[in-house]
């Protein structure tokens, strides 16, 4: 069926998908310069949670004002200004040299690569039907884990040969590649001279979104206090407020926990973090899948989506044994832990496809930005209330072991608590009319 009505909105999910690489890769760059910093401009533990938390608070800012903006301007301009202004961030990285100026830089950084997430949610929810989504989400989604898996094999080689600099200039140069191709190839669907008329239709085979006329004739005008006036708005939000900061987590502390633990520095770390993150790009994909094959088999979308998100909820919770298999071996705890953020982006890609579930197409863009700062305020709360207080006491004492430990307990409890709260918000996951 697919080769008769054509593929081209894959090639659109390419798009996003290598945006969402380049996405990730440049923020990713400072974790593995943790310890080249650390030494260069003598850093300690709470410096580099307050320019993670830099990142963090301008993210939640650009994520709130992002999805209304890119709501407003369109995908294909909205895309295009936020991958733009984000790479020239990056690039801005390389003029820093004090804990403030990098502040200024990851702040910068923070809200513009904020417009990724909404605009790539915004293209899914153009560009394909609903029983599909979920899939395309997570093969775009796991470009966050191929930019994870890029950054540790080549940050620190070309810091090892060129400098710390070079490797902010470098990979933030990247997303200009891509913005060639965005403003080349990159239309609605109703726009494409490459779709085809049966591709169309299958895009729209169950949209049931109201028609331009019947909008201008109800009225509604969905604002910030309107859509948070909504149970669906707040279940997405809730979920993201819980779950995101544990990505935040494996993102920015990962080449720590293997440097603290087992004395890994470099490139020693590359092998080990690539492995993670090679292990979440499948779980990325296969939480995509598995929904796409509950509601082939005719299970309602609402039933299949948080079914999925259960499973990946469960499937989290070895990481809870993670310090003790790893004092067996290392690579035991980077399975484990590699498990677990697969789990995550099965259930990331899940989550994000709620809210083109829940809402219209013209409000995907705010609700997705609503969801996303949330997430951002989540990972920031995490880093005030555990990451600066605990790691920075523990580390003090010598036993930085424990405060690990208790961050994979948090890890490991996030994924249940999040889906109870969003199962009682909205159990049968209602479109709002």
């Amino acid at each position: 069926m697919k080769k008769s009505i054509g593929n081209y909105r894959w090639t659109i999910c390419g798009l996003i998908f290598f945006a969402t690489t380049i996405n990730y890769l440049d923020r990713a760059v400072i974790s593995l310069l943790k310890s080249t910093l650390t030494t260069e401009m003598h850093w300690d533990d709470a410096d580099y949670a307050n320019v993670e938390i830099a990142f963090k608070l301008s993210y939640a800012i650009g994520l709130l004002l992002a999805g209304r903006v890119i709501d407003k301007l369109g995908t294909k301009k909205g895309y295009a200004w936020a991958t733009g202004l984000w790479s020239l961030s990056a690039v801005g990285h390389a003029l820093a040299n004090s804990v403030f100026g990098f502040g200024v830089a990851r702040t910068a950084l923070g809200l513009t690569e904020a417009g990724n997430f909404p605009a790539a949610i915004k293209t899914v929810a153009e560009w394909f039907p609903k029983k599909e989504r979920a899939l395309a989400t997570g093969i775009f989604n796991s470009g966050a884990n191929i930019g994870a898996i890029v950054a540790p094999l080549t940050v620190p080689f070309i810091a090892l040969h060129y400098g710390w600099k070079w490797t902010f200039i470098i990979t933030g140069l990247i997303g200009f590649v891509w913005l060639f191709f965005w403003l080349k190839m990159y239309t609605t669907p109703k726009d494409s001279k490459k779709l085809s008329k049966e591709e169309f239709d299958y895009i729209h085979s169950d949209d049931v979104e109201p028609t331009e006329a019947s909008i201008i004739e109800d009225g509604v005008k969905y604002t910030w206090s309107k859509l948070l006036s909504y149970k669906q708005t707040w279940a997405f939000a809730i979920g993201k407020l819980l779950t995101d900061p544990i990505w935040w987590f494996y993102l920015f502390w990962l080449p720590d926990f293997l440097e603290s633990q087992y004395h890994l520095k470099g490139t020693a770390v590359a092998l080990p973090v690539a492995t993670v993150y090679t292990i979440s790009t499948i779980g990325s994909v296969w939480g995509g899948w598995v929904p796409m094959y509950l509601i082939k088999k005719n299970w309602p979308s609402f039933k299949a989506r948080k079914t999925s998100m259960l499973i990946y909820a469960f499937i989290v919770l070895p990481i809870l044994f993670a310090q003790y298999l790893g004092s067996i071996n290392m690579w035991l705890a980077v399975l484990v832990i590699g498990v677990a953020a697969a789990a995550h982006q099965a259930w990331s890609a899940n989550i994000f496809t709620t809210a083109s579930d829940m809402f219209p197409k013209r409000a995907v863009g705010s609700v997705t930005g609503i969801g996303g700062m949330f997430g951002s305020l989540g990972g920031i709360l995490l880093s005030l209330l555990v990451q600066k207080k605990l790691f920075v006491y523990y580390r003090s004492i010598d036993q930085i072991e424990t405060a690990y430990y208790i961050m994979f307990v948090v890890c490991g409890s996030a994924y249940l608590l999040a889906w109870v709260i969003m199962h009682w918000l909205a159990p049968k996951m209602d479109k709002v009319q």
